[in-house]
């Protein structure tokens, strides 16, 4: 169970970078607005990257248990798989862009180190997450659940580092819903 400081440093972030960017979020401000002094957002943080980080995660991973556990209902499990990795790529694409900024992410030589921790990490929560639900995780093989969403995860990430507007961004997922899902989907299934 998470302190009441973790908390309220977790909530200030979610506010702040949402409203303002994490680029243009200080840790001064993510104290001062947290009701901490400084040295105690550095006694449970030792960056802003870290708590960035930590609220990226959780904001995720209470999505994906919510997208994982909703949709058990679809028709088959090939129909549930690839709106499941819709929605979490959609949920993946969203909290990036919400939180951090692309423009910030593909200008700053740090924030593509970062990007990579993250796509690791979220990779292993998606694994981890799919890999418990008995829809998925009783009749997919791990090793294919993996190709899924490492494939799917690098596509999606793709969208960030070349799309110009959210219009391609839209564009983008559709083509990705049509035309490469699918058949993500068809593999992962054999």
């Amino acid at each position: 169970m998470e302190d009441k400081i973790v908390i309220a440093i977790k909530k200030s972030a979610r506010d702040l970078f949402r409203k303002y960017g994490y680029n243009k979020t200080s840790v001064n401000e993510l104290s001062k607005n947290a009701h901490i002094a400084k040295a105690t957002f550095y006694k449970h943080f030792a960056s802003k990257e870290l708590i960035l980080h930590a609220v990226l995660m959780d904001y995720i991973q209470d999505n994906v248990y919510d997208i994982l556990n909703k949709n058990v209902n679809e028709r088959d499990l090939s129909t549930f798989l690839a709106n499941t990795i819709l929605r979490v790529s959609r949920v993946t694409y969203t909290v990036c862009n919400e939180f951090v900024g692309w423009e910030f992410i593909r200008e700053s030589a740090n924030a593509q180190e970062y990007l990579k921790i993250l796509s690791d990490d979220l990779e292993f929560l998606l694994l981890r997450s799919f890999m418990q639900n008995e829809t998925i995780g009783s009749t997919i093989p791990e090793e294919r659940l993996t190709f899924l969403i490492k494939t799917s995860k690098n596509i999606v990430f793709s969208f960030a580092f070349t799309a110009v507007s959210e219009a391609d961004v839209k564009k983008n997922f559709i083509s990705f819903q049509k035309e490469m899902l699918p058949y993500l989907v068809q593999a992962t299934l054999l």
